[in-house]
């Protein structure tokens, strides 16, 4: 006959479990932070009585956007412990201090706020332009990104396109009457909204609630200048590979801030094949060049669609991308046509319901050209021109 455990030894087994539900629940990712809760400290207490568990964790703020899904998380991590079958989550919130180490613990060397993409940072910094509006520049970045986040990349999107905002509602990132989620605060530092493995920051996720959301922003030079600097300043993007910046079309007041604050960014220019979109998109290239900015390429939206008969339909004409990237070719530096974009129902139907076509018809044509972009891009090294290395010479 068996004898039933001891005290001391039934408070061992629980101590056991305990630590399996710890280990299991810190492992638990934070889906706005994107860090597991064991290094974030967000777990409180966990204790095992017999198969039950009961779990305490700490929020970042009160009302946090993401409890709920947290809160199921932790709950079915710490099911997944040998021998628990019951689970208890009380879910609090962090102190003031908490957060405070908290923001000081994610900033890491940054401990005051400064801009994390300056020429040393390993965040490769891509700013795509267009000489004039309707060519499909936001289009092609929202798809872009998402693209190269499928590839396994931790991507960030800015839409510094202020006054024509568009990537919320291209990702998906708003409700039913169309207006973008404010980013949750954490004392001075803003956490992105994230859709298709994409964080994304607009300033239509700060427009008053209770403004119609075709509001307009009627904002001039220093307040532009100011909003692009908090996107790259306060907005905690965490470690990316690619920070793209869908610009504003022409070369105005932000392609000048972008060009001060991020003279070593690469650019790429999107154009459609007609000659009326071609010869624009040339000057926002040349602007980027004056900054200090390499251009990397071309790419051309709205090009040669076939047809269901087999024969093709140049729509916007033929042969401007190539132009572009003719003209912005200098003897020292060929820029090349990266991309040409097929006219795409697809593509012009998943913006409108915030399914970028790369993911929602990733056999679109259009689709297509944009992974075949985004593989380009993923294995095409930046250049290290004005950057620092980290090695010392002897």
């Amino acid at each position: 006959m068996t004898s039933a455990p001891s005290g001391s030894e039934q408070a061992t087994g629980d101590d056991a479990r305990a630590d399996d539900v710890r280990r299991a629940v810190g492992a638990v990712v934070d889906p706005e932070l994107r860090r597991p809760l064991a290094e974030l400290d967000m777990i409180r207490d966990v204790a095992v009585t017999g198969t039950r568990a009961r779990v305490e964790i700490a929020l970042t703020i009160v009302g946090c956007p993401a409890a709920d899904r947290i809160e199921r998380d932790v709950r079915a991590a710490a099911s997944t412990a040998s021998d628990i079958s019951d689970v208890e989550v009380v879910v609090g919130v962090m102190s003031s201090a908490q957060r405070q180490a908290l923001t000081t613990r994610l900033r890491g060397d940054r401990a005051t706020r400064t801009m994390p993409f300056g020429p040393d940072a390993l965040t490769r910094v891509i700013a795509v332009t267009s000489g004039k509006g309707g060519v499909g520049k936001s289009s092609i970045t929202a798809n872009l990104a998402v693209a190269l986040a499928q590839r396994g990349l931790a991507v960030g999107l800015i839409d510094a396109d202020v006054h024509g905002f568009s990537i919320p509602g291209l990702l998906g990132l708003v409700d039913a009457e169309g207006r973008p989620p404010a980013p949750t605060r954490i004392d001075d530092l803003m956490l992105p909204p994230v859709a298709f493995g994409v964080k994304a920051i607009s300033i239509g996720m700060f427009l008053p609630r209770d403004q119609p959301v075709s509001a307009a922003v009627a904002w001039r030079g220093p307040m532009l200048h100011r909003t692009v600097q908090q996107f790259l300043t306060d907005v905690f993007f965490g470690d990316l590979d690619v920070l793209l910046i869908d610009m504003p079309p022409g070369t105005g007041d932000v392609a000048i801030s972008v060009g001060q604050l991020l003279p070593h960014a690469d650019v790429l220019v999107v154009t459609t094949p007609q000659t009326a979109a071609s010869d624009v998109a040339v000057r926002s290239g040349l602007v980027a060049a004056q900054t200090g900015q390499r251009v990397i390429g071309v790419v051309e939206n709205m090009g040669a669609m076939t047809l269901s008969d087999g024969s093709t339909l140049d729509l916007f004409g033929a042969g401007g991308g190539e132009a572009v990237a003719a003209s912005l070719s200098t003897p020292d530096h060929v820029v090349p046509l990266l991309a040409s974009v097929p006219l795409s129902v697809d593509l012009r139907r998943g913006g409108d319901e915030g399914a970028p076509v790369v993911v929602s018809r990733p056999d679109d044509a259009a689709a297509r050209a944009i992974a075949a972009l985004a593989e380009r891009i993923a294995t095409t090294p930046r250049g290290l021109a004005r950057r620092s290395l980290p090695v010392t010479p002897r």
